[in-house]
């Protein structure tokens, strides 16, 4: 299952409304991100480790902000309907 099939069906509710639990969850998720990468970056330097984990937190935090920008087309779809 592609990703935004993922999203797509986790983020609505059998009746077929948009689930706004899905949204909270993904909103939680990309703050618990966003803290460990800020917490990350009030280091004065990183190790070749952390570089990476670095790296591995934005990508993270980009993929949540991507589910959660189609899950909000979906609901503003949806309201629109």
């Amino acid at each position: 299952m592609d990703p935004a099939t993922e999203v797509s069906s986790m983020a609505l509710e059998a009746n077929g409304q948009p689930d706004s639990e899905a949204i909270r969850r993904l909103e939680e998720e990309h703050r618990h991100y966003s803290e460990k990468l800020e917490a990350l970056l009030q280091k004065p330097w990183l190790s070749d480790d952390e570089q990476l984990e670095e790296v591995r937190l934005k990508k993270l935090k980009l993929h949540i902000k991507d589910q959660l920008t189609l899950v909000r087309s979906q609901t503003r779809a949806f309201s629109a309907a």
